[in-house]
């Protein structure tokens, strides 16, 4: 009987049971390639098949070799790991192109390598030279880096299980191949095939893989949906190109906390951390202008005040434009929607323009009233004042709900000298700090205590 064909959208990884121009799950044309299943047979004893080794959960100890995680010395990297690398671990990273991804791990390389990681380095995008240049760029020429440029798999991994290396790092798992399927490199199968077998030479040899990942226009990791779920953690770095801050966010940790976040700021010698990213996003903004406010949010555990700007103008258009950068388009819409229903306060015939200072994704619905706050005062015309920082979430009846975390959200607004904050009633933390907390029960009262602030 003749085997079914699979075909997967090499843009967004669904699978359909025919091939079609067009990808009805993501919208992509001609993406759509044909499925090559892992040729593994059927288990038999008579190929001397074993049964597998077990153990019981009360005989395993703490200080078993995978509880035990090597810090970096970088800071904000082992935060997003969640305190270190991790023994027999297989981490994704994804990213734009050119956001900084292979200088990150060349220069995490490097300070695995002070602390005693023997580190393999695999290119499959630049020759050995080129990594050098980039190396001597970064001051790291001194590093005892093994490096290969190499993207067939079964070389690779001869080569670790000779040199037997602490951490492997593949850049990138796109560039990767396996001789035995009859595929380009960078397709779904192969990229499949290429991270199961890695995936399973760091759980079998106790070694620590890094796998670099493609990503497509929609931000998200190129190729089957399912090496995410492979991995134990999945790492996003995200920025703008034309802007100095890098974010490192963790959305999958099985070994810490899946929404940390580690700053970086971009230079000529490379990455730099960032200890407090408050005061550097805030640190161009001297004066307040109308349209601007200072939001105080939670990323991971760490508290981070960033100033989100807004402006309205009238629209030559007869559709009005809303244009978004950093925060969600449709909770903008909500916004607006509420502050129309719900207060008289109308943007029909007005542009609107939101962005998130500094190249930070929000993604909290605590960010609510400060871009409620930041769109009235560019609307009025009316600056804000400057020592003032808002947060809190607003509902469709236009009620506020208090945020998570307050204490370490004033603490923050503390620590930068910002004395005034407006949050919904509710915030009971912070009575002990000499702070002036107002509160507002939902989003009349809140204009009302703007419009009472000089």
């Amino acid at each position: 009987m003749a085997k079914s064909k699979i075909y997967i959208c090499s843009a967004c990884g669904a699978s359909f049971s025919k091939w079609a121009g067009h990808c009805s799950n993501c919208g992509a044309w001609n993406t759509l390639i044909e499925d090559q299943p892992l040729s593994v047979g059927p288990p038999s004893q008579s190929l001397g098949s074993k049964p597998g080794k077990q153990i019981l959960l009360s005989e395993i100890t703490a200080d078993d070799e995978t509880s035990k995680r090597t810090p970096s010395g970088l800071v904000e990297l082992d935060r997003v790991l969640g305190g270190g690398l991790v023994p027999a671990s297989a981490t994704l990273v994804g990213g734009d192109p050119g956001i900084g991804k292979s200088t990150l791990l060349l220069q995490a390389a490097a300070h695995f390598d002070a602390v005693g990681i023997k580190t393999l380095y695999v290119s499959g995008e630049e020759a050995i030279t080129q990594i050098q240049m980039r190396a001597q760029r970064l001051n790291l020429k001194d590093a005892c880096i093994q490096l290969a440029a190499e993207t067939n798999l079964r070389d690779i991994l001869t080569t670790a299980k000779m040199e037997r290396p602490d951490l492997i790092i593949i850049d990138s798992i796109q560039t990767m191949w396996v001789d035995s399927i009859d595929s380009a490199p960078g397709s779904v199968s192969q990229v499949r095939t290429t991270a199961h077998h890695l995936t399973n030479y760091a759980k079998q040899q106790r070694t620590s893989v890094v796998l670099v990942g493609h990503v497509t226009k929609e931000g998200q990791i190129a190729g089957p949906r399912v090496i995410e779920h492979m991995v134990d953690t999945v790492l996003y770095f995200e920025g703008e190109r034309g802007h100095q801050f890098r974010i490192l966010r963790a959305v999958k940790n099985r070994f810490g906390p899946s929404d940390e976040i580690g700053v970086f700021e971009m230079t000529g010698h490379g990455l730099e951390e960032v200890v407090n990213p408050s005061a550097l996003f805030l640190s161009e903004r001297e004066t307040t202008s109308p349209g601007s406010a200072i939001f105080a949010g939670i990323e991971g555990s760490r508290p981070i005040l960033v100033e989100i700007q807004a402006l309205v103008a009238p629209s030559p258009h007869g559709q009005p434009r809303r244009a978004v950068v950093g925060w969600d388009s449709s909770r903008l819409a909500m916004i607006l929607a509420v502050l129309e229903a719900r207060c008289g306060i109308a943007f029909a015939g007005l542009d609107v323009y939101l962005n998130v200072a500094g190249g930070l994704k929000i993604t909290e619905p605590a960010a609510d009233l400060a871009v409620a706050a930041a769109l009235l005062s560019a609307r009025e015309d009316k600056a804000l004042p400057i020592n003032m920082v808002i947060f809190g979430e607003i509902s469709l009846s236009s009620a506020l709900r208090p945020a998570p975390q307050t204490q370490n959200r004033l603490k923050e607004a503390l620590k930068l000298g910002f004395s005034n904050v407006v949050a919904p009633t509710g915030s009971t933390a912070g009575s002990n700090l000499n702070i002036n907390l107002t509160h507002c029960s939902d989003l009349t009262d809140f204009i009302r205590t703007l419009l009472t602030h000089d």
